[in-house]
């Protein structure tokens, strides 16, 4: 599959948007954290501090983040029609499935068709081409799953065959919207790693708000 970042090398010490990995915490922790060995999924509950402040950035160019962080909310309701919630994160290095499809193969199989499950992505980055076919393709046969996607940037967006893709997201009934700032502050609530000695507070880099209203504009475009 392709990469799910343009021009992505992940250990290039690049800037993002003007800003230099030097201005992030142990800048080379942060590139050892970045890389992981190929043909890889990781999943977990919680995500290193440092992959959240990196990969989640949502920069207008994203050189250097060539990994996709998913994190999911499931709400199941069971025939009673009490709530039961369970979340983790999948994260990919893009050599075989992407974490969209890794979610597809390793936790919708779980699923138990006689009940309803509401499900959110906090994702880093919107999905491929692939990777949207595939979600279309299972909500299509899976009627008892309901999915949200929440994107902290939008993936080559200025491509017809993304934005092609985005559109058919729409159609099939997959709800897509980009991240405001409180859902990078709900992603760092719960799906962040909080080590002792450090601030639990979110702390909004300085143009969260500006980048949020960009891709807003962008996606709204798209799916007009």
């Amino acid at each position: 599959m392709a990469q799910k970042e343009e021009a992505a090398e992940a250990s290039a010490p690049a800037s993002q948007n003007g800003e230099d990995l030097e201005n992030l915490d142990d800048p080379e922790k942060l590139k050892e954290l970045i890389q992981l060995p190929p043909f890889e999924i990781v999943t977990g509950e919680r995500l290193p501090v440092n992959y959240f402040k990196f990969q989640f950035r949502n920069v207008e160019y994203s050189s250097g983040r060539n990994k996709t962080f998913l994190c999911y909310v499931i709400e199941v309701q069971d025939k009673g029609g009490q709530v039961q919630a369970s979340r983790g994160y999948l994260e990919d290095e893009h050599a075989t499935a992407h974490a969209e499809e890794a979610f597809f193969n390793k936790i919708v199989p779980t699923f138990d068709a006689a009940l309803r499950y509401n499900v959110t992505w906090y994702v880093s980055s919107s999905p491929c081409v692939a990777c949207a076919d595939r979600i279309v393709k299972t909500l299509s046969k899976t009627k008892n799953l309901r999915l949200l996607i929440l994107v902290g940037r939008l993936f080559m967006w200025e491509e017809p065959e993304i934005q092609a893709a985005l559109k058919k997201l729409k159609e099939a009934g997959c709800r897509l919207r980009i991240m405001k700032p409180q859902d990078f502050e709900y992603i760092w609530q719960n799906f962040v790693e909080q080590e002792e000695g450090e601030s639990k507070t979110f702390e909004p880099w300085e143009d969260i708000q500006e980048n949020f209203l960009y891709y807003e504009e962008k996606l709204a475009d798209i799916l007009k």
